[in-house]
C-alpha cells in the first residue's frame, strides 16, 4: 500500500470578538459622584457642629453675638508681626479665632478689650488651646515693649485698616474697633459681638461654639 506522503501541519486563527468600547461618561459620572461623597464625608463634622449650634437649641436658648451672614472667609492680606517677620492672615485657619482691633497705641478700650480676650481664654480651661487670641492692629507700625509684654500670649498683627475693612465690618453706626469678632477654624468670619460686651455672655457663646465643634476640632494647626 502505498505511503501518504506527510502534509504541512496548518493552523487556523479565528478573530476573537471585540469587546464593547468602555463607556467614558458613564466612568466619569462615577468619578464625579465618588469625588462629591468624599467632600461631603470631610465637610459633614463641620455641618454637624454648625446644624448643633445654629438648629438644635433648647427652647429660649439665644446667641448673645450676632451671627454672620453670609459668612466671610479670610482674605488674602498680609499682616507683619512684632518680629517683622510677614504673616498672611490665611495662616491663622484651622483654629477658632477671637479678634479684636485696634491702633498700635491702644487707648482704654483698646486695653480692655485684650483683657477682656485674655481673661475669657483662660477661662476656657482645657479647651483654650482651641481659641487663639489675636489682635489686628492698625496705624503706626510700632509697638510699645510694654505692650509687646502684656500681648505675648496673643498674635499680634499689624495690617492695613482699609483691607481690613473689607472684611471684617462694624454694626451700623460703630467702629471696627468697638466689636469683638469670632473667625471659625474654617477660616469664616462667624460671629461679632456687641459693643462694650457682657464677659459672661460672651463666655457662654464662646464654650457653646467649642462644645458644638469638639468632636471634629482639636488644639493646635
Amino acid at each position: 500500500m502505498a505511503k501518504t506522503p506527510d502534509e504541512p501541519l496548518t493552523l487556523t486563527v479565528h478573530s476573537l470578538p471585540k469587546a464593547d468600547a468602555p463607556d467614558t461618561s458613564a466612568a466619569t459620572r462615577a468619578g464625579r459622584w465618588k469625588m462629591l461623597l468624599l467632600l461631603l464625608v470631610c465637610a459633614s463634622p463641620v455641618i454637624a457642629s454648625y446644624f448643633t449650634y445654629y438648629v438644635i437649641r433648647p427652647e429660649g436658648r439665644r446667641n448673645y453675638g450676632e451671627l454672620i451672614d453670609p459668612q466671610r472667609p479670610l482674605p488674602d492680606l498680609v499682616g507683619t508681626d512684632p518680629s517683622g517677620r510677614l504673616v498672611p492672615l490665611t495662616q491663622l485657619k484651622n483654629q477658632w479665632l477671637f479678634i479684636s482691633v485696634a491702633d498700635s497705641a491702644c487707648d482704654d478700650a483698646c486695653q480692655k478689650h485684650l483683657f477682656l480676650q485674655r481673661q475669657l481664654r483662660e477661662t476656657l480651661g482645657k479647651d483654650k488651646d482651641r481659641l487663639d487670641w489675636v489682635w489686628l492692629r492698625t496705624g503706626s507700625p510700632a509697638l510699645s515693649e510694654p505692650l509687646k509684654q502684656a500681648t505675648a500670649a496673643a498674635t499680634v498683627l499689624h495690617v492695613d485698616a482699609a483691607a481690613l475693612a473689607t472684611w471684617l465690618q462694624p454694626a451700623a453706626g460703630q467702629r471696627l474697633e468697638d466689636h469683638l469678632y469670632v473667625v471659625d477654624p474654617i477660616g469664616n468670619w462667624m460671629m461679632r459681638f456687641p459693643v462694650q460686651a457682657d464677659p459672661k455672655q460672651v463666655k457662654r457663646d464662646l464654650d457653646r461654639l467649642l462644645r458644638a465643634s469638639a468632636f471634629w476640632d482639636k488644639a493646635g494647626r
